[in-house]
């Protein structure tokens, strides 16, 4: 797990890629895309795992394949946590289903286009952020070439965002019905 570092100084943001599994050959690519942030700093993972596929979900993921993400967050302390994974079509109700806060506990991820998924990070990780901190999942559709593009730019616009707020203003401009959905999920799940 190699950390490439750019920018110096607050705020701080964490993006991490190829999470599990074979997620790397959709999502490292992305980061490895990115340009410096115009301020602030921006450390990228762009490789967690190429092993086995263990769900983030799974108590285990971040004490096994991806516990260097703690060590990192609990030592650069970010505003900013994104995690990039990517998913096959014919699993997109899986992710963005109405019952899979039944199914899995999470609530779903919210629909932005072209097949890019938005929702939170794991609880697991989670819990290593203070309640002030932005921790999102983006979903890349695999085979999708839009999806990459607005992954891509998603990203590009996140790296600039100087913590939740500003990124909350610029998701309830660009996408208002999925921002208003997000955010009231996320209230709900974490009891804010």
């Amino acid at each position: 797990m190699l950390l490439k570092v750019y920018g110096e100084g607050r705020p701080y943001r964490l993006f991490a890629a190829g999470m599990h599994g074979g997620e790397w050959k959709d999502t490292s690519t992305l980061l490895l895309k990115l340009n410096p942030p115009l301020s602030g700093s921006l450390f990228l993972l762009p490789l967690v795992d190429r092993g086995h596929y263990l769900s983030t979900l799974h108590e285990g993921y971040y004490k096994g394949p991806g516990s260097k993400i703690p060590v990192f967050v609990n030592n650069c302390a970010p505003e900013i946590y994104i995690e990039i994974h990517s998913y096959s079509k014919q699993n997109f109700h899986k992710l963005a289903g109405r019952d899979r806060i039944s199914r899995t506990g999470i609530p779903p991820y919210s629909v932005l286009e072209e097949g890019l998924l938005l929702g939170s990070v794991s609880p697991h990780i989670r819990l290593h952020f203070p309640k002030e901190a932005l921790c999102l999942s983006l979903e890349v559709q695999r085979e999708n070439p839009a999806s990459y593009e607005l992954a891509l730019h998603m990203l590009d616009r996140m790296k600039e965002c100087k913590g939740r707020d500003d990124f909350i203003a610029f998701l309830k401009k660009k996408y208002p019905s999925a921002a208003l959905k997000a955010i009231e999920d996320y209230k709900k799940f974490y009891g804010l």
